[in-house]
């Protein structure tokens, strides 16, 4: 195959979870001839393209029976290496399968390739998914997942700690009005940055407000104590770093 990924190319999808489905029609809306999402026990058709969509512990299984049938072998995962393919593409969004295939378009999307051909492929991939390409080496590959697990799932913690201190504190339908502060706070950061985006008892010094707020969760929760500290302490150093900055 050339360094120019033709529209024709054929991609077989190997993974029919949650993203290989997302991903195979989203794949064929931009015009490539798709194979599957195929299980780990379909055959596998000769394709100019590979993409391996399986569980991070599977891909070594996975290449090595993909490999003959492929021209290039790739990789969806954010952490594994390129040991046993040719080229990965991680996109940065949360997929739970039930998404447009437009869910990519905008999002960055983490590529890497062992060759200069595959590392163009898995670019022109992305370009055609609709997604922001950004190179990660294999030295960053965990330190890059990680920063993707706080932004999205480790933040469903919170969310959920959240949840149950306003269910215990007899606020009904929690999740529809807390959304709206979640949703601006995001925009906030993504706009300032965590330091300027602070705001509440912490921001302002008011410790007598946050050890009241933690004595209602110890009495309603307190399995999340603990965690509420955590965060709390975090606060506080985002404080004295936004204080340091304009000393």
């Amino acid at each position: 195959m050339s360094n120019s990924l033709e529209p024709s190319a054929t991609i077989a999808v190997i993974g029919a979870g949650r993203l290989g489905g997302v991903l195979a029609r989203a794949l064929e809306q931009a015009g490539f001839a798709v194979r599957g999402p195929l299980g780990r026990d379909d055959r596998i058709p000769a394709s100019d393209i590979v993409l391996l969509c399986v569980p991070d512990a599977e891909i070594t299984a996975a290449a090595q029976r993909a490999r003959p049938h492929a021209s290039l072998l790739g990789h969806v995962s954010g952490a594994t290496s390129l040991d046993e393919v040719d080229f990965s593409i991680h996109p940065l969004q949360t997929i739970t399968g039930d998404e447009s295939p437009d869910v990519f378009h905008g999002v960055g999307a983490a590529i890497a390739g062992r060759t200069p051909e595959a590392l163009a492929t898995a670019e022109q991939l992305a370009a055609a998914l609709g997604t922001r390409p950004f190179t990660v080496d294999d030295a960053h590959r965990a330190g890059y997942h990680a920063a993707a697990s706080l932004a999205s799932n480790l933040a469903l913690v919170v969310l959920d700690a959240a949840e149950q201190v306003a269910l215990a504190a007899g606020i009904r339908h929690p999740r529809e009005l807390l959304a709206p502060l979640i949703a601006r706070t995001v925009d906030n950061w993504a706009d300032a940055g965590a330091s300027a985006a602070l705001t509440g008892p912490i921001a302002r010094g008011d410790e007598q407000t946050v050890l009241r707020q933690r004595a209602a969760i110890v009495a309603d929760a307190p399995e999340l104590a603990d965690l509420f500290d955590r965060l709390c302490d975090g606060a506080r150093r985002l404080v004295g770093a936004a204080g340091s900055a304009h000393a």
